[in-house]
């Protein structure tokens, strides 16, 4: 069996039970991924861990879309937040005025991406994420 395989077949049970997602689901997954975005606009660049951790705690008991979802977006939002600042480090050098945007619109894109992935009931992996929460 293929890693995808094993990995949809881990996350079949979801609130209704089937092993699809339900319209909650998805939005709670799309919501657990831009509401990162909203959480840095708000937040002045420091809270996009605000709302998947909130997600993970509360609709992440109830479905393990959600749970995968708000998990995979808090991660990356912490491996953001480190990336920005060994970019604000390498600002003495210079080279950090290159990787701040370049960390900044990755980081923008991949979460909308994984935002949109979310609603069609898809499990998304960022392809540059540290995997510290589980």
């Amino acid at each position: 069996m293929e890693p995808e395989q094993r990995e949809e077949q881990q996350f079949g049970s979801f609130i209704t039970g089937s092993p699809t997602a339900s319209t909650d689901e998805k939005t709670m997954g799309m919501l657990a991924h831009l509401g990162s975005i909203a959480g840095i606009v708000v937040g002045a660049g420091f809270l996009g861990w605000a709302v998947p951790l909130f997600l993970m705690l509360t609709k992440g008991k109830e479905s393990s879309f959600v749970r995968s979802h708000a998990v995979e977006s808090l991660n990356f939002q912490i491996t953001t937040f480190l990336a920005m600042a060994v970019s604000a480090v390498l600002m003495c050098v210079g080279v950090g005025f290159l990787l701040v945007p370049i960390v900044a619109l990755g980081s923008i894109v991949f979460t909308v991406i994984a935002g949109l992935k979310a609603n069609d009931g898809e499990l998304y992996r960022y392809p540059v994420n540290l995997r510290l929460v589980k």
